[in-house]
């Protein structure tokens, strides 16, 4: 099954950027995964056991910085096909 993940991630720190890019940066080392940024969330698509795999590892790893916050939208299709139709 593929799936659609939506991240919102928060560093509630002065210095918030960094975490962010370092978070897409680990993001896009995994082979099978599709990563596109914007200016306000990080998608990534794939397979979904693979997808969740990843972001459970990251964000674990995001957690060594305190007070990291991470919204999640996650939908059971790949929307990335849905948008390149149209």
């Amino acid at each position: 099954m593929n799936t659609s993940i939506d991240i919102s991630y928060y560093p509630l720190h002065d210095e918030f950027i960094p975490p962010i890019k370092d978070f897409i940066h680990r993001m896009n080392q995994y082979e099978g995964l599709t990563v596109k940024t914007n200016g306000m969330s990080t998608q990534v698509f794939g397979e979904y056991r693979q997808v969740m795999e990843a972001i459970t590892n990251e964000i674990e790893n995001s957690f060594e910085l305190p007070h990291s916050v991470f919204i999640l939208k996650i939908i059971n299709a790949d929307l990335q096909v849905h948008h390149n139709e149209g």
